[in-house]
């Protein structure tokens, strides 16, 4: 499985700051920072199968990473399915497998946002995997 999901990338969507640039006044502590972006390419249905979380109520994806994460952190995910069709979404970390979990890649499942986008992606995940989604091969997560 590991060779169906490639192309995991964790990185900051700007460099944080610790001064504003339009007022140049320090961050006050604790504001919201800008979300993380994943970004992922699954090359085929396998991968995709151990990837997609339909557990989740609008359906989620597994994300290799090494990065630490916190449940409800919310992200931006760039994900290309089997190089034919890409999609942007935001939203927010609902699953956590850290380093060191035995027999599974660290990494984090986000829940897929419940808007248009959202939506889009779920229902292409639903339509390539078709019934391979009831299946009882382990996944990424379960």
């Amino acid at each position: 499985m590991n060779t169906a999901v490639t192309g995991a990338q964790t990185r900051p969507l700007s460099a944080p700051s610790s001064t504003s640039a339009a007022a140049g006044q320090a961050t006050a502590p604790g504001a919201a920072s800008r979300p993380n972006v994943l970004s992922l390419s699954i090359k085929d249905q396998a991968g995709l199968y151990a990837a997609y979380m339909p557990f989740l109520a609008r359906g989620g994806i597994f994300v290799p990473s090494n990065r630490p994460f916190r449940l409800g952190e919310q992200v931006f995910l760039v994900l290309s399915l089997l190089d034919r069709q890409k999609f942007q979404v935001a939203g927010e970390v609902a699953w956590i497998t850290p380093a060191g979990t035995p027999l599974k890649t660290p990494g984090v499942g986000v829940h897929l946002p419940d808007d248009d986008n959202g939506r889009n992606l779920k229902r292409a995940v639903e339509e390539i995997l078709g019934k391979a989604i009831e299946s009882g091969r382990p996944t990424q997560t379960l």
